[in-house]
């Protein structure tokens, strides 16, 4: 066993079907996620100046695309790759870009006390229902003066469509997630030291509501909440939806709204 390996537990039964999810569309993410590479390369601007890791870990690595943008980055180090999502982990590793590719959960993560100098995680962590849990992990997995670097998403994403089914059938269409707040606080109570935390809005705009929802099922990030429909939607309600959805039209189509989270944190040096 390796000197930052440790024996992996099993994941949280909530999030089987994340990965589930996220593994059937390995093939089709890279098509559609320029929101994700967008966010994630603003992330990658965003860590500080001083950072030169011996050892990354990529959370939430998905295809790899930053598993590989760190890998040219930070040459000399060495480089891991994890997600939950096993057919992300098997579409990733061929492409390289870091040295281990690893199954594992934010939330409990297989590695030894640490053993990492930077955890960089774009766009993955609004799954973890216990963002607390995450924390500490990143906590005793960084060695002092690490550094924490994440994007993740808040209320205000995607209101556009939660607001047009609003007036529908009562289920629950849109994913969930926690306010800006909720990340304010909970960082702040975390023990590491928060070099930055904010929230920004990124709009994308689609000809029609199908491109929309199209791109949401080969990211594998649609509707993966309890409380949604079961089966399929009556054509009614499709068009309901849809007559909705056109009054937030704009010149450039049809808006999207992500209100994006990043945050960069710290493990203070020990006295």
């Amino acid at each position: 066993m390796t000197d930052w390996a440790q024996d992996p537990l099993s994941g949280l039964p909530d999030k089987r079907q994340v990965a589930a999810s996220f593994s059937r569309a390995a093939e089709s993410y890279d098509s559609v996620a320029a929101l994700q590479r967008a966010v994630g390369s603003e992330l990658l601007t965003r860590l500080p100046q001083s950072c030169s890791p011996q050892r990354w870990l990529d959370l939430g690595c998905g295809t790899g695309y930053f598993s590989r943008a760190l890998g040219q980055r930070f040459a000399s180090a060495e480089g891991l790759a994890m997600d939950i999502a096993e057919g992300m982990l098997r579409h990733a590793q061929p492409l390289g870009g870091a040295q281990h590719f690893i199954a594992g959960d934010a939330e409990r993560l297989p590695l030894q006390a640490e053993c990492c100098d930077l955890l960089f995680s774009s766009l993955a962590l609004q799954w973890c229902a216990d963002f607390s849990a995450v924390l500490r992990e990143a906590k005793r997995v960084l060695r002092p003066g690490g550094v924490l670097a994440f994007s993740s998403l808040c209320v205000g994403t995607l209101q556009e469509l939660r607001d047009s089914w609003h007036a529908g059938d009562g289920f629950v269409h849109v994913n969930r997630f926690r306010h800006f707040e909720d990340y304010q606080q909970l960082c702040a109570a975390s023990g590491l030291q928060s070099l930055s935390l904010q929230s920004r809005a990124q709009v994308l705009h689609y000809p029609d509501l199908r491109s929309l929802t199209h791109e949401l099922k080969a990211l594998g990030a649609h509707n993966l909440n309890p409380g949604r429909p079961g089966g399929l939607t009556g054509r009614a309600r499709i068009l309901a939806l849809v007559e909705a959805y056109e009054r937030f039209r704009q010149p450039q189509g049809l808006p999207a709204t992500y209100q994006v989270v990043y945050g960069v944190l710290r493990k203070e040096q020990q006295a």
